[in-house]
């Protein structure tokens, strides 16, 4: 069985394997907007961009997990209030929905309202609007955070919608593919562990380097 540990030097590594993927050319001609789903998707957007002056914004959202196991992500919820759930999860370990939602609206209050006015000042998520989206990640466990990104842009009504992601699991890359005009990647994986083992530098992205990239933008 083949080994994917440490198949990325870096973030920036992936970055440059994923050039060799995505049309950058048509990246910049189009002008693109680089959407990133996580700290570690807006540290790899930077690199991605490089040189282009492609403007780069986060969307965020927050994982919900089962009660009494905040180690089982179940559904997720977006800064649009959008919310996606793992069906077979929530059925399997008969959860109510009254949960799932009561939990969206405390973490969309308590979580993602916080990140809004300290990393935008309170600035909502721009309009996607006939716009050709790129959403970013640096790989992906279960598909929620991309996919709650997904139908928060498709709300929205965009030109086109685009995934970025170097190294994703097999059956999330069928999902993404249900929902997007294109998944660009390297790696899909059929038994995925998680994304920091494909990785050898995998560094904690903190406050000031978030601030400082959405400032860069």
């Amino acid at each position: 069985m083949k080994t994917y540990k440490n198949i990325f030097k870096s973030r920036e590594d992936a970055a440059k394997k994923l050039h060799d993927v995505i049309p950058m050319q048509k990246l910049k001609d189009e002008s693109w907007k680089l959407v990133a789903v996580s700290s570690g998707g807006l540290s790899l957007s930077s690199f991605l961009r490089g040189r282009f002056l492609n403007p780069i914004e986060f969307l965020f959202s927050e994982a919900i997990y089962a009660p009494n196991n905040d180690e089982c992500e179940i559904a997720r919820v977006s800064e649009g209030e959008e919310i996606v759930i793992n069906e077979a999860l929530v059925t399997a370990f008969e959860i109510k929905y009254d949960y799932i939602y009561g939990e969206a609206r405390r973490k969309h209050e308590e979580k993602i309202l916080s990140y809004i006015y300290q990393y935008r000042k309170g600035r909502h998520f721009p309009s996607m609007k006939g716009q050709v989206v790129l959403l970013v990640d640096e790989g992906s466990e279960t598909g929620l955070k991309l996919i709650s990104a997904v139908k928060t842009i498709l709300a929205q009504r965009p030109k086109a919608i685009y995934i970025a992601v170097p190294i994703l699991p097999s059956d999330v890359l069928e999902k993404l593919d249900e929902f997007a005009d294109d998944v660009f990647y390297i790696h899909q994986i059929d038994d995925y562990v998680e994304t920091s083992l494909y990785y050898e530098e995998f560094e904690t992205i903190d406050e000031d380097t978030i601030e400082k990239l959405l400032e860069d933008k």
